[in-house]
């Protein structure tokens, strides 16, 4: 299954990066405690409050919890179950930190919150900045940027050796933005330190299997990236494992509203593995984004009613090349777009020479017909990229000075019928 193990050293400083309170237990609980009896520096840093999730929120307070004020008490009860999860596993209070960037919405932040935007409006909160007095930086407009700061603060102020965070492969929005904003931030900081990088899987479609709690079984790579990643494992003792079980529910809110999955993760073992980075060369052949991708085990989202289904529209192929300093991307679809179902393709490029806030971030909407461009919400001229287009079968060259003259791209692409999502592929990093 796979090739290597995780094996932390006296040398080690851990660094755990969770989107929501939970994940820390979820993906990395086995890892923590060996951390702690190592006596290693460690820190474990969540993204949000988790103030979002009302159907959990509704068994655990037995009452729909609407009301601005109601949500962020709820953050503040995961909160807590954190600091109580996290001394189940042996961690002090003063190794956790804070967020507080809006739950479910930090996604729209990287796509669309950047640079002269307006901040990101919280769904159930209802604020634009960070609530939250315990926070790192209460206050803190939700903005890319924003982010930005403060997870560069952390890794220089903490100097890691190895990164545990969420993956750009996750279903959650919000674990791919984490992994994104992370990898920005590095990238920004390579000068200064290097870490190793574990990312490790929560959401993905049919995954983990079975569910509920077998902790005699080991944890398998979702099907979906078994192809593509090289996975990486670190193995559980029993005492660890009842330990990361005993840690998890403390996290009542959730407990009570998903156990059977959320026991899912309580194995034998904890994954971690990550996309390797696309080389591109000029001229060169083109390369796919997802080798062996097979799209028969990608499911039809359940909203879809049966007159639906027959618009379901998946990404068969999907490569990339460069060209004459162009980005040439060619997707094939299952089937052609309709008259309510679209396709959209996202690059983002990247330069040491100026600030990520600051660079092109390039959102491509095709229908069935028309298409569209767009830097972040501001309409761009459709004839500053080349695209030819036939029923199934979308090819376009996107000038590199169109991406800001980048040394590095990241992209990603989706089909949907109105707000469903039905076919995705995760964040892909391409080297030029």
């Amino acid at each position: 299954m796979t090739s290597t193990s995780v094996l932390l050293n006296s040398n080690d400083r851990i660094l755990i990066l969770a989107p929501h309170p939970d994940d820390e237990v979820l993906g990395c609980g086995g890892i923590i405690q060996k951390a702690v009896a190592m006596r290693i520096p460690l820190r474990i840093v969540y993204f949000s409050y988790g103030d979002n999730n009302q159907w959990s929120f509704l068994i655990y307070r037995k009452h729909p919890v609407l009301e601005p004020a109601a949500a962020r008490s709820m953050g503040m009860v995961r909160h807590d179950e954190a600091y109580r999860a996290t001394e189940e596993l042996g961690v002090s209070a003063e190794d956790l930190v804070f967020l507080g960037y809006p739950d479910f919405k930090t996604l729209a932040i990287w796509c669309l919150h950047w640079n002269d935007t307006s901040p990101a409006m919280s769904m159930l909160t209802r604020v634009n900045a960070v609530p939250y007095a315990s926070a790192l930086r209460p206050g803190a407009p939700y903005k890319g940027e924003e982010i930005l700061r403060d997870l560069k603060s952390i890794l220089q102020q903490f100097k890691p050796t190895k990164v545990f965070l969420s993956h750009a492969g996750d279903h959650n929005p919000d674990h791919r933005a984490l992994y994104l904003f992370t990898r920005i931030a590095l990238w920004d900081l390579e000068k200064e330190m290097n870490p190793q990088l574990y990312p490790y899987p929560v959401h993905c479609k049919h995954w983990p299997f079975p569910k509920g709690l077998h902790p005699d079984e080991p944890l398998e790579p979702p099907a979906l990236f078994k192809n593509v990643i090289s996975w990486q494992d670190y193995s559980l003792s029993s005492e660890d494992i009842t330990r990361k079980q005993n840690a998890l529910e403390m996290y009542k809110s959730q407990y009570e509203y998903s156990a059977k999955y959320l026991l899912s993760f309580i194995r034998t073992n904890e994954l971690f593995g990550h996309f390797p980075a696309i080389n591109l060369e000029q001229n060169i052949a083109s390369v796919p984004l997802f080798p062996d991708r097979d799209t028969s085990i990608i499911p039809v989202p359940r909203q879809l009613t049966n007159g639906e289904r027959a618009l379901f529209v998946g990404f068969e192929k999907n490569y990339v090349s460069l060209e004459n300093n162009c980005l040439v991307i060619s997707i094939e679809l299952s089937r052609p777009l309709g008259k309510t179902v679209g396709a959209s393709i996202y690059a983002f490029g990247y330069s040491n020479l100026c600030p990520f806030a600051k660079m092109p971030k390039l959102h491509i909407r095709f229908g069935a017909i028309e298409h569209r461009i767009y830097d972040q919400n501001r309409r761009l001229p459709n004839k500053i990229i080349k695209i030819k287009r036939q029923a199934k079968h979308l090819v376009f060259h996107v000038p590199l000075e169109v991406l800001g003259n980048p040394e590095k791209i990241l992209m990603s692409s989706r089909t949907y019928l109105s707000k469903v999502s039905l076919d995705w592929t995760p964040w892909r990093e391409i080297e030029l």
